[in-house]
């Protein structure tokens, strides 16, 4: 059974022009104590997707349809104080800025203290002692004198281990993590990466790991959803999607990598952009910048089907079938 099942889910963001759809019909189930990529280019509607797990959509921003079900729960149309409940104890956040999550006015341990307190029946003595601990999980050594210092006395890597330490404060099921690298330099990138795969796999917690590096993705994940203006592009096992990637776009994403075995003065790259929410094109949404497309791809939107060892929306999957076949 699925920890986390997305199905069908659409959200909009309605204004005086009309209304904006920027997540067109997401689908993804992710398993106890897996870890699933979702990549793409900024636009894509990555954060979008996180954002909509945890229940922290911007206004005016809605889910207008589908579902979302941790557990066979669902949450997406819970109450405001029962998502806060959740999230925390059922459900981690971590950000790609540690400073919007920690408050500087606060002692870092007031902070775990709080949040430990909120979620587990655990008195301030026994949470300031949880607090240590996971602090000492994440590699931030002297615990026991560093949890009473600022936010602003730590580096940003030990920033974001402090943020690792709040989002997993209450053992949560699943862990959103919303590009939770992006802002540090590569060493530190990787010392994160290890440890959040040390310490969910050690906790049994499912990630769900947004981030435009496909680097990171081929390091960490297990499986990894492509995403393109707002839909699902292609999705399957890490090492199927990145060697034998079935989707035009992925093609592509791949082709922009650096193959450091080639002396090669220049880089691969996308002919084109990723399309506005008021101009996305009929049929297939990549099929402007997309080298294979033809009169189908123009007219019908391909829904993800199976694809070698993936799931690919596009009409020319596994190369089954010819251009003439499916523009007839």
């Amino acid at each position: 059974m699925s920890l986390l099942s997305v199905q069908n889910l659409v959200v909009e963001f309605p204004g005086r022009r009309g209304t904006l759809r920027a997540l067109d019909g997401v689908s993804f189930d992710i398993a106890p104590g897996e870890i699933l990529g979702i990549v793409g280019e900024s636009g894509a509607g990555k954060s979008l997707t996180g954002a909509s797990i945890i229940g922290l959509l911007e206004p005016p921003g809605r889910i207008a349809s589908g579902e979302i079900r941790l557990n066979g729960r669902r949450i997406d149309n819970l109450p405001h104080d029962d998502m806060r409940l959740i999230r925390g104890r059922q459900i981690g956040a971590i950000f790609q800025d540690p400073l919007t999550s920690l408050n500087p006015l606060y002692s870092i341990g007031q902070q775990l203290i709080e949040t430990i307190t909120t979620h587990l029946p655990l008195n301030p003595a026994q949470a300031r002692q949880r607090a240590i601990e996971l602090l000492k999980d994440t590699g931030i050594s002297g615990a026991e004198e560093r949890i009473d210092h600022f936010p602003h006395q730590f580096s940003g890597g030990m920033r974001q281990r402090v943020v690792i330490a709040l989002a997993l404060a209450a053992d949560p099921q699943l862990v959103v993590a919303d590009e939770p690298t992006t802002a540090l330099d590569v060493s530190i990138q990787a010392q994160i990466i290890s440890l959040l795969k040390r310490i969910c796999k050690e906790r049994g917690a499912a990630v769900m790991l947004i981030t435009h590096d496909m680097g990171v993705i081929a390091e960490t994940c297990d499986r990894v959803a492509v995403m393109y203006a707002g839909r699902v592009a292609e999705i399957g096992p890490v090492h199927d999607v990145i060697n034998q990637p079935s989707h035009p776009y992925t093609s592509g994403l791949m082709h922009c990598i650096p193959d450091m075995s080639q002396d090669r003065e220049t880089l691969h790259q996308i002919d084109g952009a990723m399309p506005r929410l008021n101009a996305i094109p009929s049929g297939c949404a990549f099929n402007p910048r997309c080298p294979h497309a033809v009169e189908q791809c123009r007219q019908t939107r391909p829904e993800l089907m199976a694809a070698r060892a993936t799931q690919s929306a596009c009409w020319f999957n596994d190369r089954t079938a010819t251009r003439d076949e499916v523009s007839a």
